[in-house]
């Protein structure tokens, strides 16, 4: 056989192999852009249509929100008002459960002490504005209290059981260590959020930066975290089930009260 036929023989089996892997890089590549394009309508072009049509009115969570963690930062500054916030809004593991419990609303909006509070502003602002816009002020408040309340009360379950437990459970001294405050309700609602409106980007960017900290810093803290992600999720895929049951539901309901036609006369 000639050099120049085999040559090209070589050349179409190489190019029909190319082909079905040119093939499925393109589809990846689509299915990554429609993703990319409607977890950016989810999150954020609709929740801005929703700003539009609503006015500034419609994120009065979110300024109530920063504006309860400034109060509270410019209050701890001072030895006593340090006291007045510890008092009002600290929350440890420590406490009996009806006190803890009376101080978590308030444990929303008192920033952890020995970080800086004006990094997570933006944060606390983005969560429940695009929450606020999203989900409506009473889920956006529910989600957020949830979050934070799971952490706190799991905690108070490790540092029952004690340390041991597959690293499960706490040593008692857990319990004199404030919580997390508001970083368990934005990393919350974020994650909720990316549930409702299939958002997988974001739910790997919040879930996921939170294992890379419980590992790289084992700590209370990372811990809240990873529960307030769980329980997120757990309140997300509730809430679909709960919507796909209803779309379900709807055509059994209209095909059981609109009749069929005019009733027949009897023969």
């Amino acid at each position: 056989m000639r050099p120049e036929v085999e040559g090209r023989r070589a050349g179409r089996a190489g190019a029909g192999g190319a082909g079905p892997r040119r093939g499925a890089a393109a589809r990846a590549a689509a299915f990554v852009g429609r993703t990319l394009r409607d977890e950016w309508y989810g999150i954020v072009v609709d929740p801005v249509r929703q700003l539009r049509r609503r006015g500034p009115g419609a994120l009065l969570l979110a300024f109530v929100a920063c504006g309860g963690v400034i109060f509270f930062h410019a209050l701890a500054q001072h030895p006593a008002g340090e006291t007045a916030v510890r008092l009002l809004g600290g929350v440890q593991g420590d406490l009996p459960l009806w006190l803890a419990l009376l101080r978590t609303p308030v444990s929303l909006y008192v920033p952890a002490l020995d970080l800086p509070v004006w990094a997570g502003i933006t944060q606390l602002f983005l969560a429940f504005a695009l929450a606020e816009l999203a989900l409506g002020r009473l889920r956006t408040l529910a989600v957020a209290y949830a979050a934070t309340l799971a952490g706190t009360l799991t905690v108070r379950v490790m540092i029952a059981v004690g340390p041991g437990w597959w690293g499960l459970g706490l040593p008692p001294e857990a319990g004199q260590v404030l919580d997390t405050g508001p970083s368990a309700a934005v990393v919350g609602l974020f994650t909720y959020l990316s549930v409702v409106r299939r958002a997988p980007v974001v739910f790997f960017l919040t879930g996921g930066s939170m294992v890379v900290e419980s590992i790289a810093k084992p700590n209370l803290a990372g811990r809240e975290h990873l529960i307030a992600v769980a329980a997120a999720v757990v309140l997300g895929l509730y809430h679909e089930r709960a919507r796909l049951g209803r779309l379900f539901r709807a055509p059994a309901l209209l095909s059981a009260t609109v009749p069929e036609g005019p009733p027949r006369r009897p023969a």
